[in-house]
Order: structure tokens, then sequence, then C-alpha cells
């Protein structure tokens, strides 16, 4: 290093970070456990778990990795660690530690439990309901559901069938349902705890898969009424045996044995990932999940940390998990399933398992060979599937062939497909864009439309004028250079110069600034409009950028564009991208200017009101509003309230007074706007 050049503090701190780092590294125990890493302002940006924390932890400092993970590993200043007694313990640990800490590279879940859930509450007289929502209450919770016509439809089945209350809070007498006998009507006759106890058992055996002995049994009940002449009582038993067909509807991806299965898949690319959960319910396939995110981490290990968050908080658990099996261990599991077919091929005549049919039904003794076949395999996702086990006391599998294997394949197929699909369609619309600013240039005839600056005005007969400006950069709006402005010079709803004004202020600055000149200036309106800015531009600026501008027709739509001096229609057809863009725009900047607008009147209408008040002025109606937020909140204060802002009782009672004598709603826009303003 050149003593004669000053080390700069923030090469000193990386240096000290390092070594730190490389001591620590040392340390590191042989233990299964969770590691913290946390950047240079000590906050934790990223939680893992491992088996071996010196293996795991090292690995982050040792050898290469892709952008998104060095991009972590450049931010790590300093780590801690967590020793736990188990692999389980670790898995636990880390979804807690990022519930807690919420580390930006961790891939953190959107729990937002979109599919309906039918739900048996946990009371003396339970109900049967569709919810979206679910907590750890006690319930019994069965789906999800393909939709929440599915999850109706199956409820309605279940309410004919078994008569559970309906009521949330128990009426003083009963209701219609009970009149139709789909309620034994609790809430005025005792019902014994028996009867709620075996409804609940035969629902839970229907929502499982128990649906064919519920039939037979129905069945039985309708013979029997036929024989005893009772045709209304067997109409109704076969009028609910062919709801129950009706709802059970067959479907082609199935697996013999009827369990409940969610099957697991990912893939990722461009530094994202993208998990699907295929949903098999009574054996059958009724709904998929889809999660697309950015990942930081190592791949494999992020898509556990998904899985392990995805079931830390939900009640309603399959009977088996399957899962994919970690890329490296992926080629070997291929290489010896192969060995496995020749041998399969050569015994055919010993009764080996396999496929049953063309429609992919699993033979259930070739399921018992593979489960045999993946007890034994070892590697970072049997292990993870061991531990998932242990805590959800359920099944969890890495199936390595036959049908379950296939069915992993299949979610993971659709992963890849939904990436690439991500992808296209980010692609079509960023080339849609460009393709429609470059077409916008050629038909007005400038060498580009790159960037465009769209300016549009607003008042309500003269009264809080404003004026709003958009960027389109590439077709596409950049938020971060909107700007809004309050109308300064002009007295009353003048267009023209308001316009005049606006554009003078923008590109003023602009030049005194040295910020970049757009290649095309749109403004909303007509001739008067365009020849307004081309006036202030070339004579008081001495600027040449193109104006055009764009008219509406009655019906308040974009109708013509405008371009020239003096100005003329550009023959741009309807169904153009270029005049898709152009539509965009106004409709754009017309609604960043209107809602300024509003925010400005919200804001005079409460400073009208208060400065109506004897002893408010603009000081202390600011320190009111700012203190209170809204005028809303203003009126509901009790008189001590106002002491924070210096105000006796004797005020605050007039205050009180002047604003409660008019009770009409304020706006929604009462607090304090804060627009970037130029």
């Amino acid at each position: 290093m050149d003593a004669s050049k000053p080390v700069h503090h923030t090469s000193l701190h990386a240096t000290q970070a390092s070594e730190n780092i490389r001591n620590k590294l040392a340390l590191l125990p042989d233990k299964p456990g969770c590691y913290l890493m946390k950047n240079g302002e000590g906050t934790i940006i990223y939680v893992g778990k491992a088996k071996v924390l010196k293996n795991r932890v090292r690995s982050y400092f040792n050898g290469s990795h892709n952008g998104k993970t060095q991009r972590l590993v450049a931010e790590i200043r300093d780590f801690e660690y967590i020793v736990t007694a188990s692999n389980m313990e670790a898995l636990i640990l880390e979804c807690n530690l990022i519930k807690q800490h919420h580390p930006r590279y961790n891939v953190l879940l959107k729990d937002d439990k979109t599919f309906p859930y039918l739900k048996i509450t946990n009371e003396e007289h339970p109900r049967l309901e569709v919810t979206r929502r679910v907590v750890k209450d006690k319930a019994k919770y069965f789906g999800p559901y393909p939709n929440a016509f599915a999850a109706q439809q199956t409820k309605k089945l279940l309410d004919r069938l078994y008569p559970l209350r309906k009521c949330r809070t128990l009426p003083d007498k009963v209701c219609l349902y009970y009149h139709l006998g789909q309620c034994l009507g609790p809430c005025v006759y005792p019902v014994e705890r028996s009867e709620n106890e075996r409804m609940v058992a035969e629902m839970t055996k229907f929502l499982n898969g128990g649906h064919d002995e519920i039939k037979r049994d129905l069945q039985r009940k309708m013979e029997a009424a036929a024989e005893e002449l009772a045709f209304e009582r067997a109409r109704e038993y076969r009028d609910q045996i062919q709801a129950i067909e009706a709802v059970i509807e067959k479907q082609t991806i199935t697996l013999a044995d009827a369990m409940d299965r969610d099957v697991f898949g990912y893939a990722v690319d461009k530094g994202w990932m993208c998990v699907q959960i295929l949903y098999m319910r009574q054996g059958k396939m009724n709904q998929r999940h889809v999660s697309v995110f950015p990942f930081y981490g190592e791949a494999f290990e992020d898509f556990l940390t998904f899985v392990t968050q995805y079931y830390s908080d939900n009640p309603a658990l399959p009977r088996e998990i399957l899962l994919p099996n970690a890329p490296a261990e992926e080629a070997l599991a291929r290489e010896a399933a192969a060995a496995a077919a020749g041998a399969e091929a050569a015994a055919s005549n010993s009764g080996a398992a396999g496929l049953a049919d063309e429609a992919g039904l699993a033979d259930l003794e070739g399921e018992a060979a593979d489960e045999k076949d993946d007890a034994a395999e070892s590697g970072e996702a049997v292990d993870f599937a061991e531990s998932l086990r242990r805590w959800l006391h359920l099944k969890v599998m890495v199936p390595q062939r036959g049908r379950k294997r296939q069915l992993v394949s299949m979610a993971c197929d659709n992963a890849v497909r939904a990436l690439e699909e991500k992808f296209r369609l980010i692609e079509r619309d960023q080339d849609r864009s460009v393709k429609a600013a470059q077409g916008l240039a050629e038909w007005i005839g400038i060498p580009s439309a790159s960037r465009i600056e769209a300016f549009d005005n607003s008042n309500m007969q003269g009264a809080n004028p404003v004026s709003a400006m958009v960027v389109f950069t590439d077709g596409k709006p950049d938020k971060k250079e909107y700007r809004k402005y309050n109308v300064r010079t002009v007295e009353g709803p003048d267009d023209y110069e308001t316009m005049r004004e606006v554009i003078r202020r923008r590109y003023e600055r602009v030049l005194k600034e040295g910020l970049p000149l757009p290649d095309l200036i749109v403004v909303d309106g007509g001739k008067g409009q365009i020849a307004s800015a081309i006036d202030v531009l070339a004579n008081e600026l001495g600027l040449d950028v193109p104006v055009c501008g764009l008219a509406k027709d009655a019906k308040h739509r974009t109708a013509q564009l405008l371009v020239g001096d003096p100005p003329e229609e550009v023959p741009l057809p309807r169904d153009s991208q270029e005049f898709y863009l152009l539509q965009r725009i106004q409709d754009e900047v017309h609604r960043f200017a209107i809602t300024f607008h509003r925010e400005k009147r919200a804001k005079s209408m409460i400073a009208s009101r208060l400065d109506a008040i004897p002893g408010i002025g603009e000081k202390r109606r600011k320190q009111l509003l700012k203190h209170f937020g809204s005028l809303k909140a203003i009126r509901e204060a009790a008189v001590e309230d106002f002491r924070a802002v210096s105000i006796g009782e004797a005020l605050a009672r007039r205050i009180l007074d002047a604003l409660n004598e008019d009770q009409t709603p304020a706006p929604a826009e009462e607090q304090e706007p804060t627009p970037a303003e130029e």
C-alpha cells in the first residue's frame, strides 16, 4: 500500500471486517445450526441453516458465486451463529428467525392464503364454513379447493347430509334451515354432544376421501325407502347421491391410494426462483400454487426455506409431502434409476414394480417398493425431508422413481415453464414499449422519442390551479421523474397562460441544472396549448424541442395527434401501438394532475375551515394539522389534547364548537400532501 495515499474509512472498515470474519471462520463448530449474516450497520441481511456450520458458512467466503449471491456476500461485514442439537431444530429456528428479522436477502413467503378451505369449527355446536384464512384455532381444515365455487358446492352438499348449526350466534328461535332439515336447532332444542361428534366424524371421513362409503350407505337407505314405498325419501337420497357424484368429479391425474398430497417442484433462472405446489386431494390433482420471487442464496437452500415457511403457520396439512432432490444428487439419482430400470427389465418375470397403465394409475406394490428404495437414499434433500417429517409428524418423501417421481418432475417442469413465460412477457412488453416509442418518432418525423415529457393542467372554475408533468422513458412511465406544479401567476381558468408558466418553469430549471432535455414534449390540448409551449421554448429559452398536442373528442377520449407550427393532424391509426402509447401518456398525466388538484383542494378546504375560527392563524393551523393529521382528528379530539400544541381550554372549546357546527364529511384527502413540486 502506498503510504502517501490516504486510507478511506470505508476501506479500513472493510479490512477490519474481513479480518474479523477470518477469525470467526476458524472457530466455527462441526455442528448443525443457523447463521445470521450482517451488513456494516449490524442489520441482519440473511439467515440460513446448516447441517455442518463450519462447511456451510465458509462456502460463502471461498470459491465463486453467481451474481445474486455475490451481491449478498459483498454486503456481509459480520456473522453470528446459533448451534442446535439437530437438523430439525435448525429448520424450525431458521423459520422463526426469518419471521422475526425479515432479512432482505431471504425468501420471504407472502402467505396470503388465497385458496378456499372448508372449516369445521371447534365449538360445542360446530359449524361448517368456507374460509380463506387458516389459523391455529383447533378447528378442522380441509382443502385447498380449486376455487370458491367448488368449496361452496361441497359445503352445500354437506349441509344437506349433516345438519350442523348454521348461525354464528345462536338465535332465540329456530330458523329456515331447521325447517329444511339442515339444522338440528340447538338454539331451541337440546342436541347431544355425541350426535355432533358423529356428524363431524362422518364429515371428516367424507372430506378425507371416504365419499364412496357414504354413497354406498345412501344407496342402501334409498333402496330401503323404496321398498317401504317412501318414494319422497328415496328421491331425496337419490338426489344426494347425484350431488356427491357431481362434486367429486373424475380427473385424469390420479393416484389409486386416494391420499392427500402436496407435490413440490422448483426452477431457477436469471436470479429468480419459481416454486410450484401441486395439490392432490383424495388422490386427485385439483389445484396448483405458483410463487415467483428473486433469491440470493443457494437455490436449493432457499427452496427448502420456502417449504419450511409454507408449513410453519398452516394447520391444513396433507398426509404426504413430495419433494424434489438436490441438483447435485439429482444426476446421481437419474443414473441409479437407469441402472434399476435395466435390472427390472432383466427380471421382469419376478414381479418388479411398474406403472399400472397408460393413464398413470400407480401400482401400490410398486409404490411400496419405491418408498423402500427412497428410504435407502441419503443426501441433503432426504435429510431435510426427515427433519420436516419429525417436525410436522407426517410422511415426507424424496421419490427417486415411479409415479410419485413423475409427479415431482411435472411440478418442476411447470416451474420451468412459469419462469420462461415470465421472462418472455417481460421481454415482449419491453419490446412493444420501445418499438411504440420508435414508431411514434417516425410518425412525427423526429430522430427519437426515447424520453417523453407530458403536461396537463387542472383547476375547478379557476380555483386551486395546478399542473403536472409525467415522464415516459422508452415507452414506460418513469415515476421518480414526475413533477407537480402549483400555478403562481395565472388568475382564473386560463389554460394557455398556465401552460406558458409551467413550461417556462420546467425548462428554466432544466437549463440551470443541466438536466437532460426530452426528445418530445406532449401537451394535453390542441393548437392553443401547442403554440403557447413553442413560444416559450423558442422565443424565451432558445430551445428547439419538438412539441405535440393531444386533442380529445366529445367523450373526453384521445382523438388526434397534432404536430408542427402551425399544428397539423398526424394520421395515426387508432389500432396502432403508437396510438395506444399516446393514450397511456394522456391518461397518466391527467390522473396525476387530477390527484394533485384534489389534494390541494382538500388542503384548502381544511385551511379555510380553520382560518375562519377567531384565534387561529397560519402558524397555529399548521401546528394543528401537523399534530392531529386531519380535520376529522381535530374534531374528535378532547379539550386536553390541545395542550400538546400550546392551545388553552377556551380556544380549544372554540375550535371544537366551530368544527362540530358543520358535520359535513371532510374529503378523503384531509392530510397535508407532500408532493414533489417544482
